[in-house]
Parts: C-alpha cells; structure tokens; sequence
C-alpha cells in the first residue's frame, strides 16, 4: 500500500493524497488560496475520488479530474450541493478577472453525474476498497473517511480526518473518533490550543452589542460556507438576528445547509435565524444595511472579494470590523491585521475602522489532535494540512509520546508495510 502526496502537506491548502493498492484512490482535491493559486502537483489516473467536504482546499480542483477521466467521487450529499455552489462561483471568479480556469461547467456536470452520496456510518465498495464517513464535525457534510482493504494481509483500517473538530459548535457535535492502523490526520493548529469558546463568544457578542448601540455598524466578513451559519445561529440565540444582515454568498449556502439538516444539528435554530434576519437581494439593498446600526454578514472571510469590499470603505465613523477565521498570509484579511490596509482596485486603501480578530476556528486544536491520536490508537500517523512548523512539530510531539509519526511534504511518497 502506498501514499503519495500531490498536496497539503507541510501547508494548507491543495489537499490531495493518493492511496495505492490495487486500485487508486484520491483523498480530496483541491486548491490552495495565497497571495496566488496554486494546484495539486499532477492528476493522475484513479479510480475514484473522495471529497471530505466542500472548502476550495479540499474540492476546488475536483472538476478538474472530468477533463480526462470518468470516475466516480463519494462524499455526502451536502458535500456535493456545497461543492458544486463553490466551484460555480469560482469559475464566475476566472472569469471576471480574465483568469485561467483549469474546468468548465461540463466538467462540473460531469463530476455530479458521477458522485455517489453517502450517509454517515453507510458502507460503500470499490473493488478491494470499503470506504465509510464518519461525522468530522467541522461544517454540514464534513466526513471524515475509513478505508479497509478486506482482501489485504492484516486488513488495514486507513482513517483520513480531513478538517475535523472535537469540541461541539452550535450547529455541530464534536466529531467522530475512528480506530485506525494508519491516520492520516490534519495539524493546522498543532501548537496552539483555540480559546474557551463560551467566554470567546460572549466577547464577540458583547462587542457587537456595543457597536450597534453607538449606532455603527458591526462587519464580518465570513467564509460562505460553515462560518457564516454558525455565527448566524450565534446571533439569533443572543438576540440579533433581527439586526443581521446576510450579503453575498452566504445567502446560497445557508440554503443548501438548511435543506440537509441531518447534517446539521439545531436546525430549528438555524431556520429561526433566518426567519428573523435580512437578506440582501440586489446591491442596491446595501444601502439599507448602512443607513443604521446593523450587523452585516457577508462572504468573502478574506476580504480577497466579495461584497465585503462594497461595505468596507463605507462604514461610519462608529463601525467596527470582526473577523472569527484564520487569514492566510497574502490575503487582504492579513494584511488588514497588520497594516490597517487592503488592496482595492489594484491599490493599497487604509480602512481607518477598528478591527478586532475573535477565535471562532472550526478545526481540532493542539489538545483535540492528540486526544483522536490516542483514542484512535494507530500504529501510524502522517501529519497533513499544516504549516512545515506545524505539522512537523504534532509529528515529533506524538514520536515522544510513542507513535510512528511523520510529516511528509509534496512530492513524497510513504510505503504501508
């Protein structure tokens, strides 16, 4: 059995793993968004892909496989919906900006007609492979992945988390712990615990609060997908949807999440949120979100895009901006951070509204990384989807603690004995 590592390792993004035994399976597919894109390093033949769930990282080169090959793809049915809503958007993204699409809406197609949707704990075969997801815990239709080969010496039990949380959010349980042989496991937070979520949220809310009553208007940018619901619902149950505001899309996203509640938990609080918020339906409506104190909910969670850039330069004087999610090097969520600066139309513009950054992550912490490794008890772990500082660190963390761990890099290839 072996693995090879087109991307997503010793970094975050272009996640893409090649399981070999017999048959080949790809574990994701996707991009990596930095100051620019970059790609899985080939396609190469499989037999079936596996999306864990539907952020760019992990699916966004998935149409990509329909060029040249016919496969099948498994991941939940959510998965599929949110996927294909996101590489929508992002060929209309190319095309805008006159830049290379490696797909087209045919290849998009294809890829639907191809996936087989699973349910969490329901079994599906490919030849020598049985493949099965498990609840990751991260947004609506994350999985994490269990592959056996029945017919190989040992019957291994490959596991891959994709992004997973332990801890619950309000929309979602922790997730799910699988025993495996070998886990191939994320390490995006591997050298820092996330803060206590309760006191993080009450922070949150209580800063909101105070920026609506001096008038001003409280901007979050979100990602489209998973963020925005869950701070959606947070500000239902704190009493401020009725001044929310959702922009962009956010509003197709919570859609698609409402329409599979069984991958949601609290789904009644999330179809409540929406009853009592505000949808912006034409960028003309953006002016009302302004005129008074509000809350305003809109994609991108960067600011690399998006309807943010309408409202950003447009705050008054007792606005503030809230970010909840990690801003990649490069991007102009980063750059707003350290500098009080964006670029917009090709020029560096100061924002002179505060910002404050509030840890909302939906990825396992340090303490959430090492509890699956012991409860999931493997006699091997490859550490993914971090920084080299990151995933090399939860590697030898877990050799102190008595695992085989190593953190390849792209390009490498790792036999299973």
């Amino acid at each position: 059995m072996q693995l090879r590592f087109l991307g997503g390792a010793q970094e975050v993004g272009r996640s893409a793993i090649m399981l070999k035994d017999g048959r080949t399976l790809m574990l994701d597919f996707g991009i990596k968004l930095d100051h620019k894109t970059e790609y899985p390093i080939s396609i190469p033949k499989m037999d079936a892909l596996i999306i864990s769930h539907a952020h760019l990282d992990h699916s966004g080169f998935s149409a990509a496989v329909y060029n040249d090959m016919q496969v099948p793809t498994f991941g939940t049915l959510a998965t599929m919906n949110l996927t294909n809503l996101l590489l929508e958007d992002a060929l209309n993204v190319a095309k805008k900006q006159h830049a290379r699409a490696f797909f087209h809406k045919r290849q998009i197609r294809s890829l639907l007609s191809k996936f087989i949707s699973l349910d969490y704990h329901t079994e599906a075969h490919l030849g020598e492979f049985d493949i099965q997801f498990y609840d990751a815990g991260h947004i609506s239709g994350s999985a994490i992945t269990l592959i056996e080969n029945a017919h190989a010496k040992g019957n291994k039990r490959i596991v891959y988390t994709g992004d997973f949380k332990l801890k619950e959010q309000i929309l979602h349980d922790g997730a799910e712990v699988v025993k495996s042989d070998v886990l191939i496991m994320e390490s995006t937070y591997a050298t820092r615990d996330h803060p206590d979520r309760k006191k993080t949220i009450k922070e949150l809310v209580d800063k909101i609060k105070e920026t609506i009553d001096n008038g001003g208007n409280a901007l979050i940018p979100v990602f489209a997908v998973g963020r925005s619901q869950e701070i959606l619902a947070m500000l239902y149950e704190n009493g401020l949807a009725p001044y929310t505001y959702i922009d962009g899309m956010a509003k197709k996203a919570t859609t698609i999440v409402m329409n599979h509640p069984k991958f949601i938990k609290n789904s009644d609080i999330l179809a409540k949120a929406i009853g009592e918020s505000n949808w912006i339906e034409e960028r003309g409506a953006r002016r009302e979100a302004l005129d008074g104190p509000s809350i305003i909910l809109t994609t991108a969670g960067m600011l690399n895009g998006g309807p943010v850039l309408d409202y950003i330069t447009k705050l008054n004087r007792n606005s503030h901006i809230f970010l909840t999610g990690y801003q990649v090097e490069g991007t102009n969520g980063r750059m707003l951070m350290e500098k009080g600066s964006i670029m917009l139309d090709e020029e560096r513009v100061k924002i002179p509204t505060p910002v404050s950054f509030h840890d909302l992550s939906a990825h396992a912490d340090r303490s959430d990384l090492h509890e699956y490794v012991k409860r999931s008890s493997p006699n091997k772990v490859l550490c993914v989807h971090g920084s080299q500082e990151n995933a090399e660190a939860l590697a030898n963390d877990l050799k102190d603690e008595g695992f085989a761990a190593v953190a390849p890099k792209v390009g490498d290839v790792v036999e299973i004995d």
